[in-house]
């Protein structure tokens, strides 16, 4: 049985509980990180406990806990439950409270985080193989840059992209993809990196960032830009990246092949480059 960390407390998951009262169950008021895990080492934990910081001072919420906290709550977890690869979820809401939409003045923030396993995370044989993508309407909030639990619409995406036999859902907002369902959207045409601009329509992604640095080192070509769906099919390739897919190809949008519809060898060297530093540079 699992270890989790709810508000202080190292406990079995059978036993964990969160006040019914509580506003990121009555409003989705908070906010979350998940960090990846590799070899029992957490990947870009760094830039995920900044973006946690920015998410939480853009909500005008309270971090209970220090930076140094966080890290250690992450390394306890991943070494009590004995996490070789995997994941460590993170939530932090605004708290409980007796249910008003105004913020309360006195609520103590609520804290959980949990661990799951996936053995053989960086070795998934889909990055072989690539995923197909179908396009949605983003019809999402507007602050998309904080990154909150109210997912709603992108499980919704994910159900409609498993009804048509596709893997994920590129969402369209004004005639461009913003993102995915749970990660940012690229192109490759020709010798160039194309990925939307950051802004508040999509998430500042951690991997994001990583991988348009390590491409720049790699010397390679990037446009931060917004794209077409028409033109991400004409592309010589497309990929995704999260932080528990890495990079991850994409081979087929809305029915379409992508390039040959096997994964291309930007997406291939990405991946290979982003997962030698990460494993170098994980805590």
């Amino acid at each position: 049985m699992r270890t989790v960390y709810v508000n202080g407390e190292y406990l079995p998951e059978n036993e964990a509980t969160v006040s019914i009262f509580d506003r990121g169950f009555l409003f989705a008021d908070g906010v979350y990180e998940v960090t990846s895990v590799l070899d029992g080492k957490l990947i870009d934990f760094p830039g995920h406990a900044t973006r946690l910081q920015r998410s939480l001072d853009e909500l005008e919420m309270a971090n209970p806990v220090t930076a140094e906290e966080l890290l250690a709550i992450h390394r306890e977890l991943v070494a009590r439950n004995d996490v070789g690869d995997g994941l460590v979820y993170l939530q932090i809401t605004r708290g409980a409270a007796d249910r008003d939409f105004a913020y309360p003045a006195d609520a103590t923030p609520t804290i959980v985080l949990f661990t799951q396993a996936k053995p053989g995370l960086a070795d998934n044989p889909v990055a072989k193989t690539g995923i197909k993508v179908i396009s949605i309407p983003d019809r999402r909030w507007g602050r998309r840059d904080i990154k909150t639990v109210q997912l709603l619409y992108p499980s919704m995406g994910k159900m409609a992209a498993k009804a048509e036999g596709a893997d994920d859902a590129w969402m369209v907002e004004d005639g461009a993809v913003t993102e995915g369902t749970s990660n940012n959207a690229y192109i490759v045409k020709g010798n160039t990196i194309v990925t939307r601009h950051l802004g508040e329509e999509i998430l500042h992604g951690i991997t994001r960032a990583a991988v348009l640095r390590l491409a720049a080192e790699a010397q390679m070509k990037v446009e931060e830009r917004s794209f077409t769906i028409e033109e991400a099919r004409a592309a010589d390739e497309a990929f995704v990246t999260s932080a528990s897919t890495f990079v991850m190809p994409v081979v087929e949008i809305d029915g379409t092949p992508v390039g040959q519809g096997t994964p291309g060898p930007v997406a291939a060297r990405l991946r290979e480059i982003y997962l030698d530093e990460s494993r170098k540079t994980a805590l």
